[in-house]
């Protein structure tokens, strides 16, 4: 019997106990940095000349790890033997596929601390959001194991005297999953195995920020009794091995986390039919957020305060459900700005591979470069009351920063910056705040600071996002609580994590006997 669900306990590190654990795992992990890995294509370990260099983005000259590149060939060996594969894999039983989830979740459950540290070199991550990201990997396996269990229960249909009737679902086949590097475990890990416990065969393209994790997922899904070839790791890069599996006639769907840019080519790409090709391929897009904090006039200003920082400035911002929008009412509004601005000058910024900071680095140079721009723009169209500066000398640094007074309109008020940056407007009532909160093309997450009862069923009908947070900040979400996923250009309306998530790589199938 499958014991109840329940979400993975987050680790206490200023339990001492639980501090020393954690700075033994880097230790042991700083001695493993700068190996070489292989592509896993049927099980077979495939090293090729051409390497992706993971490295440390808070110490750039910091090597993790070589990964071997895959191209159009092998990306074209992949997916035969992911076809090849799936004709028996999608025969197991829900159970054998289940069970190796299970088992998967108590390997990592049991290296919850090695796991930590490999994030927090590769991703740059603070300890407490590390261990929050295993967590959440541990989540999906052991959720998505117990929802096929479910699923392969069927759903009951009518029957007439004269027959007998039944509904199950089948698997797709073979997908693709494009990976992305802010949650470079947990998102990786539930998007890898969630078409694979369903019965499909995989092909894994993690990010080329952090494809090492993925490789020891990889290890810990074998050690647990995945056969070869079910999923397949071959990192490369989107323009060369993305777009060709996108476009290839045997793919039978997508699933991708990442920036709305790709994820509307993705779409387009997906969309032509292909010679040979037999369906319409699928696809499960994530693709970011412009997350919008509404605190009323009538609420706690310190736990709005304390919620607008933690989701602005939790992992460098580096989150699609990232608060980069605050809109509060006017009656409020310096109050909590003042007070905003107070939590965020005690945020500490370094090497989590040496301490544990609340902030770290951004992922990579271009993720610096990026939001120093938005910054600078950012000075052009609001107030500068708190950071605006870094430093990538060593690593990719910058200070979590704050705009205030910026018009709805701007920039930095409408698009993605993926970084610590946060606006301030203000709204005159919470019909203005509610119209602001919905001016974006996105419609991820969102949370209302109120105790105005009226004005939070306001919100639970006119704040269009996909996960809405009454007090209590917009980031943060668990797996089977809070199932997750937006509307408009933040996605496809998948709900990860929840009941209905795996139903995107299956397809109903009627049988109907006559008596």
């Amino acid at each position: 019997m499958v014991q109840p669900y329940r979400h993975e306990p987050f680790t206490d590190f200023t339990v001492e106990e639980n501090k020393k654990a954690m700075e033994e795992a880097l230790s042991q992990v700083k001695s493993e940095l700068g190996q070489e890995y292989p592509l896993i294509i049927g099980g077979e370990r495939i090293y090729t000349d051409r390497k992706i260099e993971s490295f440390n983005p808070a110490k750039k000259d910091e090597i993790v790890g070589y990964v071997s590149k895959a191209d159009q060939e092998l990306a074209e060996k992949a997916m035969q033997v992911a076809d090849e594969t799936f004709e028996w894999w999608r025969k197991s039983t829900p159970e054998m596929r289940a069970d190796i989830l299970f088992r998967a979740a108590a390997i990592v459950r049991r290296r919850k601390f090695e796991f930590n540290a490999w994030i927090i070199y590769e991703g740059g991550k603070p300890w407490k959001e590390a261990d929050a990201d295993i967590a959440e990997g541990i989540d999906f396996l052991e959720y998505y194991g117990r929802q096929m269990l479910e699923i392969a229960e069927g759903k009951e249909i009518n029957s007439r005297t004269v027959e007998n009737n039944r509904f199950g679902y089948i698997p797709l086949g073979v997908g693709l999953v494009v990976s992305p590097w802010n949650f470079l475990f947990a998102i990786m890990c539930g998007t890898a195995v969630s078409p694979m416990v369903t019965g499909n065969t995989v092909l894994l393209k993690p990010a080329s920020a952090t494809p090492v994790i993925a490789y020891k997922l990889m290890e810990v899904l074998e050690e647990a009794g995945m056969p070869a070839g079910v999923i397949n790791y071959i990192p490369g890069s989107g323009s060369e091995i993305g777009d060709y599996l996108v476009e290839h006639p045997k793919t039978r769907f997508i699933s991708f986390t990442g920036s709305r840019d790709v994820g509307v080519g993705i779409y387009e790409k997906a969309a032509k039919v292909q010679p040979g090709q037999k369906w319409l391929k699928r696809v499960v897009a994530e693709m970011g957020g412009k997350d919008t904090i509404i605190v009323d006039n009538d609420s706690d200003l310190e736990l709005a305060a304390e919620s607008i920082m933690n989701s602005a400035f939790g992992f460098q911002g580096q989150k699609c459900s990232a608060c980069s929008r605050v809109v509060a009412h006017e009656d409020v509004y310096d109050d909590l700005l003042e007070r905003v601005t107070e939590l965020t000058k005690d945020i500490t910024v370094g090497n989590t591979t040496e301490k544990n900071y609340f902030m770290g680095p951004v992922v990579d140079k271009g993720a610096f470069d990026k939001i120093s721009g938005y910054i600078e723009t950012g000075k052009n169209e609001g107030k500068l009351v708190l950071g605006g500066d870094g430093d990538d000398s060593k690593g990719f640094f910058l200070n979590p920063t704050i705009f205030a007074d910026v018009d709805p309109e701007a920039t930095i008020m409408q698009e993605e910056i993926f970084g610590p940056v946060v606006a301030f407007t203000k709204a005159k009532d919470f019909n203005e705040a509610l119209d602001i909160a919905n001016n974006t093309d996105y419609g991820l997450t969102g949370a209302v600071i109120t105790n105005n009862r009226n004005h939070i069923e306001m919100a639970k009908e006119d704040f269009h996002v996909g996960n809405l947070y009454f007090n209590r900040g917009c980031t943060a979400a668990i797996v089977g609580y809070h199932p997750f996923g937006g509307f408009n250009m933040s996605g496809t309306d998948s709900k990860a994590g929840g009941p209905d998530y795996l139903y995107n790589f299956l397809q109903g199938k009627t049988y109907s006997e006559m008596l």
